[in-house]
């Protein structure tokens, strides 16, 4: 792991393997690291499959897979300070993807899993110096790392698995928390126990067949506590990283919840309140924006039993300042 080391930190201080994994969100983990709020962390998050998968595994290997071993998470990273009600800025510095990844069809997971019931595995080869990945000869992806799976530990006690997404966070498989985004994560329990695996070198919104390709990664952050409040996990995203006439910056509210309707109800309620509290708008007056210009995209349909919902709001169309 060099991340950090090219971005100017010191990286053997702040920096945690994959041995420190879990298959759960549990409040009652021992951090596997504590540090200052506003620290830059390097992690190392295995695929998706917990290492049960290998660039010469085969169709038969996705039957055998041990489905309680998969989806695991580096840390929990402790940040001082951070305590119940707060929020955990978390921005994504870099990811460092590896040179293969998978992706499966696995028999009853996935959006359509009735009408494909037979195991399917590919191997994809990521080039991280020309930002591709040849999926299948003739299909070549850009590469387009991000961590499928990224939260905080929730108020509940005991163990939670990490394939649900939650309002804390975890598997929301949002393909925009690339290189430059920031994640905003309420916080639970103190010292927020951070983590972050799952990672994806490229996926298209909704992950439908229930995979991305997968691939081992490292990824960079920076993990700042924040005295204020939200209702779900929201998100940053620069200008120029979504393909708009705009090229606006976006600020995007998530919805997370067992029935899609009233995740999207939840995701346009974030919207609306960030436009009353960030430009002293109405109520009234954030509703219709929200309606005439944000758009609302899911994120995740495959992770029962919860979905998520995102509500896209471009900060160009302000144009006098907060």
């Amino acid at each position: 792991m060099r991340i950090l080391a090219r971005l100017g930190h010191d990286h053997s201080i702040h920096q945690i393997g994959a041995e420190h994994g879990s298959y759960v969100w549990d409040n009652s983990l021992a951090p596997a690291l504590e540090v200052e709020s506003g620290t830059a962390v390097e992690l190392e998050c295995a695929d998706a499959s917990g290492g049960q998968l290998n660039a010469q595994s085969t169709s038969d290997d996705v039957k055998g897979l041990d489905l309680t071993k998969v989806n695991p998470v580096t840390g929990p990273v402790y940040v001082k300070g951070a305590k119940p009600g707060d929020v955990l800025a978390v921005e994504i510095l870099e990811l460092r993807p590896h040179d293969w990844g998978w992706t499966a069809i696995i028999p009853d997971f996935g959006l359509l899993a009735p009408e494909f019931p037979e195991a399917w595995l590919n191997i994809s080869r990521i080039d991280a110096q020309a930002k591709t990945v040849e999926f299948i000869p003739g299909v070549t992806l850009p590469l387009a790392p991000f961590p499928g799976t990224i939260g905080v530990a929730p108020v509940q006690r005991g163990e939670h698995p990490t394939l649900v997404p939650t309002k804390w966070g975890g598997n929301m498989d949002i393909k925009h928390l690339r290189a430059g985004a920031t994640l905003y994560l309420p916080v639970a329990v103190e010292g927020a126990l951070f983590a972050v695996g799952d990672t994806h070198a490229a996926m298209g919104d909704a992950e439908v067949c229930g995979t991305a390709v997968e691939a081992a990664m490292d990824i960079a952050v920076r993990l700042t506590v924040q005295d204020r409040r939200i209702a779900y996990p929201q998100y940053h995203v620069p200008a120029g990283q979504l393909a708009s006439a705009e090229q606006s910056s976006y600020q995007v509210c998530t919805g997370i919840g067992p029935d899609l309707l009233t995740a999207a109800k939840e995701a346009t309620w974030g919207v609306i309140t960030h436009i009353e509290r960030t430009y002293g708008r109405t109520r009234e007056e954030a509703y219709a924006i929200a309606s005439v210009a944000a758009d609302l995209r899911i994120h995740e349909i495959v992770d029962a039993p919860n979905w998520v919902v995102g509500a896209f709001l471009p900060e160009a169309i302000f144009t006098e300042e907060p």
